[in-house]
C-alpha cells in the first residue's frame, strides 16, 4: 500500500511531475477523483489504480523527497545473517527488510519513508545507527517469503569451526538433568552442535545425516558420494537434547517420542537457500533422526555435466524435444533420477511452454515452473493431481512417479492426445520400465505408441583426482572390460588420501542406458515380450548397456571396474 498523507500530497505530485512520470493534467484528474471517493483512497494508490504511473515510480519520487536512496531489491539480500537483527514477526508486520550492517550503521529497505516512528524503533530495538531506503512493498514482500518461507528458518553460516573438547564438556554437563527438553535443546552449546553437523554435512556433500543411538553411544553418520562414513561419536545421554534441538527446528512436537515424525527446516549457508527434511523413528536404544540435504545448488545440473556420452547425450536431447509422448526415467532410489528429470525441465523451460509437474515431495523450487505437492491425507494423489492438471492447459507434464494402474492410464492418455509426460518408474534397467508398465495393466499397444524414450541410470563414485594412480588388474578383469569397450591402455583407482576419507572416491557421475524404440521394438512390444527379450531387441537396436557404458567411463580414467560392477550387479 502507497502510505502518503495528505499534507504530502502536492509534494508528491510536484515530484512526479518533475521526474515525467505524470502530467499537470493526469495529477489534476487524479485529485479530482480522490476529493470525490468517499473511501478517502490515496493518491499513489489513485495514480496506479488509473495506470497513470506505476509504484516505482511512486515509490522514487517519495524518496527524493524524503531525501533517502530509492532501492530496487532483486529478491535476494546481501547478508541473510542480518536477519537476526529483528524478529520475524515485527518484520512481516511493518514491512521493513534489514539488508546489511556495515560498521554499526543497519541498512534497512521501507515502504514507508514518512513514518519516523518505525525508523526511531528499529533503532531502539537493533541499538544501532538506522539508514533507510526506499522499495516498493512488493518487493520487500517478495524478498521476505523467498528468505523467510517458513517460521523455522535458520542461519548456520556462523558456524565455521570445529567444536573443541570446552563445548562438548559443557554439553554433556547441561543435559544431565533433561527434565526441560525445549529449555536445554535451546542452549547454545546443544544448537552450536547441531548447527555444526549441518554446516560440515553440506560442506562435504553429504545427502544425509543419520543420528542413530546405541545402549552406550550416540554416532552421527554422514551419506557422502552414496556410503555412509562416521564422522562423530558422542555420549548417549546427548540423544534427547540433540533430537529435541532437530525437532525444534523442524516443527516437530518434542513431547511426541513413541511415533514417527516427519518435517523439514530451511537454512541460510553461504547466502544460499538449503532445505532439510527430518524423518525420526523410535527404536530400541531411542529415537534415530535421518536428515536429508537438499541443497539447490548441487540438484540442478547441466545436462552436459550430468555424465551422459556424446551420442547418448545428443539422442537423449532428440528425445525429451519431441512434441508429445511419454519419457521414463529409471532407477532405484538414489540413482539421480530427480537431478536429471530437473535439468531437463530447466532445460525445456521457456516463455512459450506451459510446464507443470506433480511431485512428492517437491525437492528444489524450479523457477517458472507450476510445482505441485502430492497430499495423500487430503485425497490429492499423482492420478487425482494429474487429471486436474490436464485441464490447466499444459505442454510438458512432469510426474514424480508412476505408481498404479490409473496414474499410468492418464499419464498414456496424455501422451496420446499431444503432451508431452516426463515420469520415474523403479526398476533395473531400461527394457524393465516396459514390463513394469505392462505388469500393472496398460495393453502391450498403448505402451507401444505412447513411449518415446527410456532412460536407466545409476550413480558411481568417481576417482578422486588428488591420489589417482594408475594400476595393472587383474587378467580377469581386463579381459572383461576389454570385452565391452575395447582395448584399454591404463586403469587407474585412489590410493587413498585426506581428501577422499582414504577412499579414494570423490564425487559421483551417472552412468545411463537409453533406450529409444523403433518401430521393430514397438512391434515387437505389442506382443507383450519378456524382459530378456526386449534387452536382447534392444541392444540389437543399439542400446548401450548401463555396465558398457560404465566400462567406458573406466576406459576414460573416471571411475574403478570394482564400482561399475557394484553399481550395475542387478542390471
Amino acid at each position: 500500500m502507497i502510505t502518503v498523507g495528505s499534507d504530502q500530497k502536492l509534494q508528491l505530485g510536484q515530484l512526479l511531475i518533475k521526474s515525467g512520470a505524470v502530467t499537470a493534467e493526469q495529477l489534476d484528474d487524479a485529485l479530482r477523483i480522490q476529493k470525490s471517493d468517499d473511501n478517502r483512497l490515496l493518491l499513489g494508490e489513485i495514480l496506479i489504480e488509473q495506470n497513470i504511473c506505476t509504484e516505482e515510480q511512486i515509490m522514487a519520487a517519495l524518496a527524493l523527497g524524503y531525501g533517502v536512496p530509492f532501492a530496487r531489491i532483486s529478491g535476494k539480500i546481501a547478508d541473510p545473517k542480518v536477519f537476526d537483527v529483528l524478529p520475524k514477526e515485527f518484520i512481516e508486520k511493518h514491512c521493513v527488510l534489514p539488508l546489511f550492517m556495515v560498521r554499526g550503521v543497519l541498512t534497512v529497505a521501507v515502504s514507508e519513508p514518512a513514518n519516523v516512528f518505525l525508523t526511531e524503533e528499529i533503532a531502539r530495538r537493533t541499538e544501532s545507527q538506522v539508514q533507510i531506503v526506499c522499495a516498493t512493498a512488493r518487493d520487500i514482500r517478495s524478498t521476505l517469503q523467498t528468505h523467510l518461507p517458513a517460521a523455522n528458518v535458520f542461519v548456520i553460516d556462523d558456524i565455521v569451526g570445529e567444536m573443541d573438547a570446552g563445548d562438548l564438556a559443557l554439553v554433556e554437563e547441561q543435559v544431565e538433568d533433561i527434565s526441560d527438553l525445549e529449555v536445554v535443546a535451546g542452549d547454545s552449546p546443544i544448537i552450536r552442535m547441531v548447527n555444526y553437523l549441518i554446516y560440515n554435512a553440506v560442506r562435504e556433500g553429504a545427502s544425509d545425516i543419520h543420528i542413530e543411538p546405541d545402549d552406550k553411544a550416540l554416532r552421527v553418520r554422514y551419506r557422502v558420494d552414496g556410503r555412509l562414513y562416521e564422522k562423530m561419536r558422542l555420549p548417549h545421554k546427548l540423544l534427547p537434547a540433540v533430537v529435541s534441538r532437530v525437532k525444534i527446528m523442524a516443527g516437530l512436537d518434542i513431547s511426541e517420542r513413541r511415533l514417527p515424525q516427519d518435517g523439514g527446516i530451511h537454512v541460510m549457508m553461504e547466502s544460499r537457500p538449503i532445505d532439510l527434511r527430518v524423518s525420526t523413528l523410535n527404536g530400541k536404544a531411542g529415537e534415530k533422526v535421518v536428515i536429508r540435504v537438499i541443497d539447490n545448488k548441487s540438484v540442478l545440473v547441466n545436462l552436459e555435466k550430468l555424465g551422459f556420452g556424446y551420442e547418448t547425450l545428443k539422442q537423449w536431447r532428440k528425445v525429451i524435444t519431441v512434441p508429445n509422448g511419454i519419457v521414463l526415467v529409471t532407477g532405484p532410489t538414489g540413482s539421480g533420477k530427480s537431478t536429471t528429470l530437473y535439468s531437463v525441465l530447466s532445460e525445456l523451460a521457456g516463455d512459450e511452454v506451459n510446464i507443470c509437474t506433480i511431485e512428492d515431495p517437491i525437492e528444489f523450487n524450479l523457477p517458472w515452473i507450476n510445482q505441485f505437492q502430492v497430499n495423500e491425507k487430503i485425497g490429492f494423489t499423482f492420478a487425482g493431481a494429474l487429471r486436474a492438471m490436464l485441464r490447466q492447459d499444459p505442454d510438458i507434464v512432469m510426474i514424480g512417479e508412476i505408481r498404479d494402474s490409473e496414474t499410468a492410464q492418464i499419464a498414456v492418455q496424455a501422451a496420446l492426445t499431444g503432451h508431452m509426460v516426463l515420469a520415474t518408474l523403479h526398476t533395473n534397467d531400461a527394457p524393465g520400465a516396459v514390463t513394469r508398465l505392462l505388469n500393472i495393466g496398460l495393453e502391450p499397444y498403448l505402451v507401444a505408441a505412447s513411449i518415446e524414450g527410456i532412460l536407466a541410470e545409476r550413480l558411481v563414485r568417481k576417482i578422486c583426482n588428488n591420489c589417482k594412480e594408475p594400476y595393472e588388474p587383474p587378467v580377469n578383469i581386463r579381459r572383461s572390460v576389454e570385452h565391452l569397450v575395447g582395448e584399454v591402455e591404463t586403469f587407474y583407482h585412489g590410493a587413498g588420501c585426506g581428501k577422499c576419507r582414504s577412499s579414494g572416491f570423490s564425487g559421483r557421475i551417472g552412468i545411463y542406458e537409453l533406450l529409444v524404440p523403433d518401430d521393430a521394438l514397438k512391434d515387437a512390444i505389442t506382443a507383450a515380450p519378456s524382459v530378456n527379450e526386449l534387452r536382447s531387441l534392444a541392444v540389437k537396436s543399439g542400446m548401450v548397456s548401463l555396465r558398457a557404458d560404465g566400462m567406458a567411463k573406466v576406459k576414460a580414467g573416471i571411475t574403478t571396474v570394482e564400482e561399475i560392477f557394484r553399481a550395475t550387479a542387478a542390471a
